[in-house]
């Protein structure tokens, strides 16, 4: 039977990898996966020698951690996630960043909502634009908008 680099004979369960193994697995560097390991999201065993072996668990550990990355949330929310038995709390967790990540996507809604004005702006600088100053002054906070006369616009409804 044919046996692969990381595996047993028969294709059963893999053979621990190495640090370096499983970082290129990801397309990771190595020393990310002792960051994650000294942030408490892994824990990988050791060998006699002292040195790092990952099994599937921490494979399946590495994959949720790019994951929930990927959705936004800090190392800390992560190993919060992944350490606690408590479904309730991680519950909790997931809900306090739903809120922070519906602020997000709501700032950038607002973001995209000003840079898809200035481009349908007439003015040749946008910074001239009556609504753009509206909402320079709105952010300022000093009420005071140049006046001048307005030019329709195809993004004012």
């Amino acid at each position: 039977m044919k046996s692969s680099k990381h595996g047993t004979p028969g294709g059963g369960e893999r053979a621990p990898m190495s640090v370096g193994v499983l970082a290129e697995r990801f397309g990771l560097a190595a020393h990310v996966l002792r960051h994650w390991e000294a942030r408490g999201l892994l824990t990988p065993a050791r060998d006699a020698a002292g040195r790092r072996r990952y099994g599937r668990a921490d494979l399946t550990r590495v994959a949720v951690i790019l994951r929930a990355k990927e959705a936004g949330l800090s190392l800390d929310s992560i190993r919060a996630l992944v350490t606690t038995g408590d479904p309730a709390g991680r519950a909790d967790i997931l809900r306090e960043e739903a809120e922070v990540l519906r602020s997000r996507i709501a700032a950038a809604q607002a973001s995209l909502g000003l840079i898809e004005c200035a481009l349908g702006c007439d003015h040749e600088d946008f910074a001239r634009c009556a609504h753009f100053q509206r909402v320079v002054a709105e952010r300022t906070g000093t009420g005071a908008v140049v006046r001048r006369p307005l030019r329709p616009r195809a993004l004012d409804v």
